[in-house]
């Protein structure tokens, strides 16, 4: 299979949807950031990538990227030897994952991009099983996120790995965000970059401080030259999306956990402490043999 899109009227949705300032527009952010895409950002992603799921590669796997993004973590993984398959609800996220694909895949029949949803469980369940499947930073922004914690578990192969990363749930603060958010897209499209800038202000001042008080001010300067270290993203856009990351769900490490314990999974690696306002990340075994 090659690049396809699922056609409808469901699929001028998110587009209406953001016309309305009730989503993000996480694609038009990813495009951007295809333009400092480089060698080492993909280096650094697929470092991450072996860390989380304790691998060397992916051969002979299937790897399913449920929200792929700008579809640098289904390049990494079809680098490392498995079988992809991609999709996103947002069409310039699936343009983004597309564009990956034709860079360094043009025409490979082993990974397959396309756009849907991870609420449509016909869906999911319409692709089969896979060994891996991995959606970062994704299904708190589908509005209905225990909906698509429970379709992301269909797909998982008897004894494959669900590796997952969601918000984590602080309160108030979360609260609080999740209104500056929502008054993010609200907004006209050429105030929204100066809005991020500002709101991140204070917390990128405090860190700036921390550094030079410590007498340590390349910290700072690395947070941002460094950043790429992270998974291979990056600083800016990823300010962007946190600030503009709408709808917004949170959750609780031991909610997610009690979760999945309930349906036949079991924690294998948990990133979480420290994170803040950041996502809490997991990786889950299928115990369940009928899948």
């Amino acid at each position: 299979m090659g690049t396809s899109s699922r056609a409808g009227k469901a699929m001028s949705l998110p587009l209406m949807e953001m016309e309305r300032g009730e989503r993000f527009e996480f694609g038009k952010n990813w495009g951007r950031f295809l333009a400092v895409l480089d060698e080492d950002r993909i280096l650094k992603s697929e470092l991450s990538l072996k860390m989380m799921l304790d691998i060397e590669d992916l051969k002979g796997a299937s790897f399913l990227d449920i929200g792929s993004g700008s579809g640098l973590s289904s390049l990494v993984a079809r680098r490392m030897g498995a079988r992809v398959h991609s999709f996103d609800y947002d069409p310039q996220s699936v343009a983004c994952t597309a564009e990956l694909k034709r860079r360094y895949f043009p025409g490979d029949s082993d990974w397959t991009v396309e756009e849907a949803s991870a609420l449509d469980r016909d869906y999911l369940l319409s692709l089969g099983k896979f060994d891996v499947v991995y959606s970062w930073g994704v299904l708190h922004h589908t509005g209905r996120m225990w909906q698509a914690l429970d379709n992301a578990r269909l797909p998982v192969a008897p004894g494959g790995k669900l590796f997952l990363a969601i918000y984590n749930d602080m309160g108030s603060q979360s609260v609080r965000w999740r209104a500056i958010k929502r008054f993010y897209n609200r907004l006209p499209h050429y105030l929204k970059a100066p809005f991020a800038a500002i709101v991140m202000l204070p917390q990128e001042g405090k860190s700036a401080a921390r550094s030079l008080l410590t007498l340590k001010p390349g910290r700072y300067i690395q947070s941002w030259t460094h950043y790429s270290e992270r998974r291979g993203m990056s600083h800016w856009h990823d300010i962007v999306d946190w600030v503009g990351g709408y709808p917004y769900e949170v959750a609780r490490p031991e909610e997610i956990f009690e979760y999945y314990k309930a349906r036949g999974f079991t924690l294998t690696k948990l990133r979480c402490g420290g994170v803040g306002l950041g996502c809490n990340e997991f990786v889950f075994l299928n115990d369940l043999q009928d899948g």
